[in-house]
């Protein structure tokens, strides 16, 4: 298992990468899935409205595109996030950056397990699941 970290045209954030890493892999093994190889590639809101459009055929901004490489249950994939999505949702949702950012993080990982959010059924599900996970994050 590998977990990278890696910016565009922003820095990394200040996170405990170790600490995060284990909680990633410990999420993914809880999902009955195998740790493969996921790389974090924080950008700008500008530079990830160009991979929406380049890939995507959407022409909006996002917190987070998941490019999925899973195969035979090993949980791989590139998951790009807009460090200035996560700085306005934690704004809007009046929370700390670094655990807006940690919920945006789940979620992609989340996604690579195979969860969706287009549905309302989805999305609730999908909270669910970002909930529990943050929970066992705040406890490690």
């Amino acid at each position: 298992m590998s977990i990278n970290y890696c910016s565009e045209d922003v820095s990394v954030p200040k996170i405990k990468k170790r600490k995060i890493s284990g909680w990633i892999k410990e999420t993914i093994i809880s999902e009955g899935k195998t740790p493969g190889e996921i790389s974090f590639i924080f950008c700008s809101d500008n530079f990830l409205l160009e991979v929406n459009k380049q890939y995507l055929n959407h022409d909006y901004f996002t917190d987070i595109i998941t490019f999925d490489y899973v195969e035979n249950n090993v949980i791989s994939g590139d998951i790009f996030i807009s460090c200035d999505r996560v700085k306005e949702n934690a704004k809007e949702f009046n929370a700390e950056f670094l655990n807006e950012l940690s919920r945006i993080i789940i979620h992609g990982v989340l996604h690579l397990c195979g969860y969706k959010d287009k549905s309302k059924k989805d999305k609730f599900l999908m909270t669910q699941k970002e909930d529990f996970y943050l929970n066992v994050l705040s406890n490690c």
